[in-house]
């Protein structure tokens, strides 16, 4: 890790980032009475692209930290790219059936990065412990990335994916606290 202190920075913006969109896709159960519908779908909407925008941020600083041209670099560079696919499908002036479409691609391109950054972490040579958090949680990240697509391709066609989109939220979230714990663990190891 060549700048560790923006490593573990990109980190937590990326982990508070991708709680916050979990959250957001996290519908609330049954009929509030707190809540208004119309209150909670836009403070979940700009809770999301908030999120997104945080993800983007975090990835593009952990790929900052790193001057060696490797797949973890390439892979957080492509996360960004795909966190800002989502972005612009919340922010362009297009149908709910684009924006859709938006969310599909950047979720996949998300799940591509993690991929990368994933085959990074299977080949490096760590203290065990750090390889269990930086493996498991980028595969979460994969996996959550996929549900959270798999979810909106339901959605095209007119079934629920809700339920999907809002464990996927959560796995990829937990994925993102998992990575920061290794990347804690390696900056501590590195003092």
């Amino acid at each position: 890790m060549d700048n560790p202190q923006k490593a573990l920075f990109g980190s937590w913006v990326q982990a508070i980032g991708t709680t916050m969109a979990a959250v957001a896709g996290t519908p609330l159960p049954g009929e509030s009475q707190v809540i208004s519908p119309q209150f909670y779908e836009a403070f979940s909407r700009n809770l999301d692209i908030l999120g997104n925008e945080m993800q983007a941020t975090g990835n593009a600083l952990i790929a900052d930290s790193q001057f060696e041209f490797t797949h973890d670099k390439v892979g957080s560079q492509v996360q960004s790219v795909g966190n800002l696919v989502n972005v612009a499908g919340f922010l362009l002036d297009v149908s709910e059936q684009v924006e859709i479409k938006f969310n599909i691609k950047g979720n996949l391109i998300q799940a591509t990065g993690g991929s990368l950054s994933y085959m990074h972490a299977l080949n490096e040579e760590q203290i065990p412990v750090i390889s269990f958090y930086s493996i498991y949680g980028n595969l979460l990240q994969v996996i959550g990335n996929s549900m959270q697509s798999l979810s909106g391709i339901l959605e095209l066609r007119g079934e629920d994916g809700v339920i999907i989109n809002t464990i996927g939220g959560w796995v990829q979230a937990t994925g993102s606290i998992l990575t920061l714990v290794a990347t804690i663990k390696l900056v501590d190891l590195e003092e």
